[in-house]
């Protein structure tokens, strides 16, 4: 029988983080296919060239080494030969291109997974190519144009070694995300508000931190520093409530990623990395209205600080549950699953949101929205550890409310559709309805006034995905969930008769405005509306602070077929630190 999974070694933090003096390197599993060069499969095909060298490194080839060639040797090694193990890897190219490879698929088959469905890429076609060596440069990103991760390199300003940014698991993790969000909902590379830029950043650090508490190897050595677990005369692992305390992980070096690159762009060694940074941030519900959380990547670590306390607190509170031994310890092995359950929970529930997302002008308090509906869908209750009411508690901590449109006050979840009786099925076809983007929009214009969409504003269905998971009750799920997004094109003058919003101080008349609306539409399995998910053209209040933002960061002259730029928001973000 052909197997459903291949194991590759993949370097787990990056070279920068030792653990007992040793480079963490772990085995993971990754969706088996037959591979060609580069490693090249059917998502994913690594192209190692250097551009600023000129230079095609040779590639890695499954004929050559079918099997995992880099995996830690089974004899033990004594500290020299370690070494020398670990320093071949990272000097050989094609253990570069093997990492990148696993993690990216590794990234892409957890949303897969949690969204029940394939994913497609941003692009047109199926393959997203990533560079290792992709220039001589502290920066790493996600490229639409190129359909390309880019990793750099650059010499560290400390040690005057070379950092290469395709070794630090949560920098590939980080770039996959925005690739993977990009083939998600597109509309979130608009411009807009600070929010919806911020979110791409802070939604990314979210999934690359949370990914690694999957790999329970590396979490037991970062909990005991490296030491080997002390154990009962029962063989039981036991480890010190001081380690596992809430103060002790949020501390961790679990919690604070890319040491390596962040070490190296000072002389002084200090940490410019952002990771690290978001959980330091102490809650503090006025952080978004001041000026220093204003820039997307700023403000992209406070939504990432307020998901990753929440899994803190929802670890803790399990470690708790589970009682202590004698000279006030816990079994490792039971903190170990309670971490990776509480981790699993939180990313399924971060990922599944976004299909309850408008399409559109997306902020912290529709994405809650989507968040805390996603999950009573899936599981209406809250469970033993009452993970929404949590979770909810914490982003209001940090100034993020549920949206204020449409949602159960009690709850903080979208409201149910409830005109169903008044929905007019009968002119579409209900089979076809749940997968063609042409009979959706037939379904659109013949319910428009129904469900409150604008006549004078083109509009389109942008995607059609049926969905399938398990439900509270061991039966499958299965949705259909629809994207339709508006487009006004318009000037200064027509801001008021359009939008009903009067242009900021200084506009022209004839600037040039792009206006958006639209709507989520989510359907059940028989083809009847459950949700709509709306962000309206002619919200006003919303429509009003979107132009007063992006005419005030001089983005409106640039927006005519302007997307959100990972590489120069990446340059911002390493700039500000140094």
């Amino acid at each position: 029988m052909r197997p459903y999974t291949r194991t590759f070694t993949v370097l787990a933090q990056d070279p920068g983080a030792r653990l007992a003096g040793n480079l963490v390197f772990v085995p993971v599993d990754v969706p088996y296919e037959d591979l060609g060069p580069g490693p090249t499969g059917y998502r994913v095909r690594v192209i190692d060239f250097d551009a600023s060298a000129d230079r095609l490194y040779t590639s890695w080839d499954d004929q050559r080494q079918p099997a995992d060639t880099y995996a830690l040797p089974e004899q033990s090694l004594n500290a020299t030969q370690r070494r020398s193990w670990e320093q071949k890897l990272l000097s050989d190219p094609r253990f570069h291109a093997q990492n990148v490879y696993a993690i990216v698929m590794r990234t892409l088959a957890r949303f897969e997974f949690a969204l029940g469905r394939r994913v497609a890429w941003g692009f047109e076609g199926h393959q997203l190519h990533v560079a290792p060596h992709a220039f001589l440069h502290a920066n790493a990103y996600y490229s639409r144009e190129d359909k390309a991760l880019m990793f750099g390199y650059f010499q560290s300003a400390r040690t005057e070694e070379t950092v290469f940014t395709c070794l630090a698991h949560d920098i590939v993790a980080h770039e996959t995300t925005h690739a993977i969000l990009d083939g998600i909902r597109e509309g979130f590379t608009e411009p807009s508000t600070a929010d919806q830029a911020a979110f791409h950043e802070g939604f990314a650090d979210v999934v690359a931190l949370l990914s690694v508490f999957s790999l329970p190897s590396v979490v037991e050595l970062v909990l005991a520093d490296g030491a080997t677990p002390v154990q009962t005369a029962a063989g039981v692992r036991m480890i010190a409530a001081a380690a596992v305390s809430e103060k002790a992980i949020l501390h961790s070096m679990l919690l604070g990623l890319g040491k390596q690159f962040g070490a190296s762009l000072d002389a002084d060694g200090g940490r410019a990395d952002c990771l690290r940074r978001s959980i330091s941030i102490a809650p503090n519900a006025d952080l978004l209205s001041s000026p220093e959380y204003q820039a997307p990547h700023t403000r992209g670590e406070v939504f990432a600080a307020a998901m990753l306390r929440s899994f803190v607190a929802m670890w803790t509170a399990r470690i708790a549950a589970l009682g202590r031994f004698q000279h006030n310890q816990y079994n490792l092995d039971m903190v170990l699953a309670a971490g990776t359950s509480a981790a699993d929970s939180l990313l399924t529930m971060a990922i599944r949101a976004l299909d309850y997302c408008p399409p559109v002008d997306l902020d912290f308090g529709a994405y809650l929205s989507a968040l805390l509906t996603a999950d009573t869908e899936a599981l209406p209750d809250d469970g033993r550890y009452k993970y929404r009411a949590l979770v909810r508690s914490t982003f209001a901590s940090y100034g993020m409310m549920p949206s204020p449109l449409r949602t159960d006050p009690h709850t903080g979840c979208w409201q149910g559709f409830a005109s169903n009786a008044e929905v007019v099925y009968n002119r579409t076809n209900s089979e076809s309805l749940l997968r063609d983007k042409e009979e959706v929009f037939r379904f659109l214009w013949e319910n428009r006034r129904l469900l409150g969409i604008d006549e004078r504003a083109y509009f389109r269905v942008s995607s059609v995905r049926i969905i399938s998971r398990v439900g509270p009750d061991g039966f499958f799920l299965r949705e259909t969930v629809c994207e339709y997004v508006q487009v006004a094109q318009l000037f200064g003058s027509e801001a008021m008769s359009k939008l009903g919003v009067a242009r900021p101080a200084g506009m022209p008349t004839r600037q040039p405005i792009t206006a958006y609306g639209g709507g989520t539409l989510i359907f059940d399995q028989y083809g009847r509306l459950k949700y709509h998910v709306e962000h309206r053209l002619d919200d006003a209040e919303r429509q009003s602070k979107r132009l007063e933002y992006l005419w005030r960061n001089g983005l409106l002259d640039a927006m005519s077929g302007r997307k959100l730029q990972f590489g120069e928001l990446h340059e911002l973000r390493c700039g500000s630190r140094q």
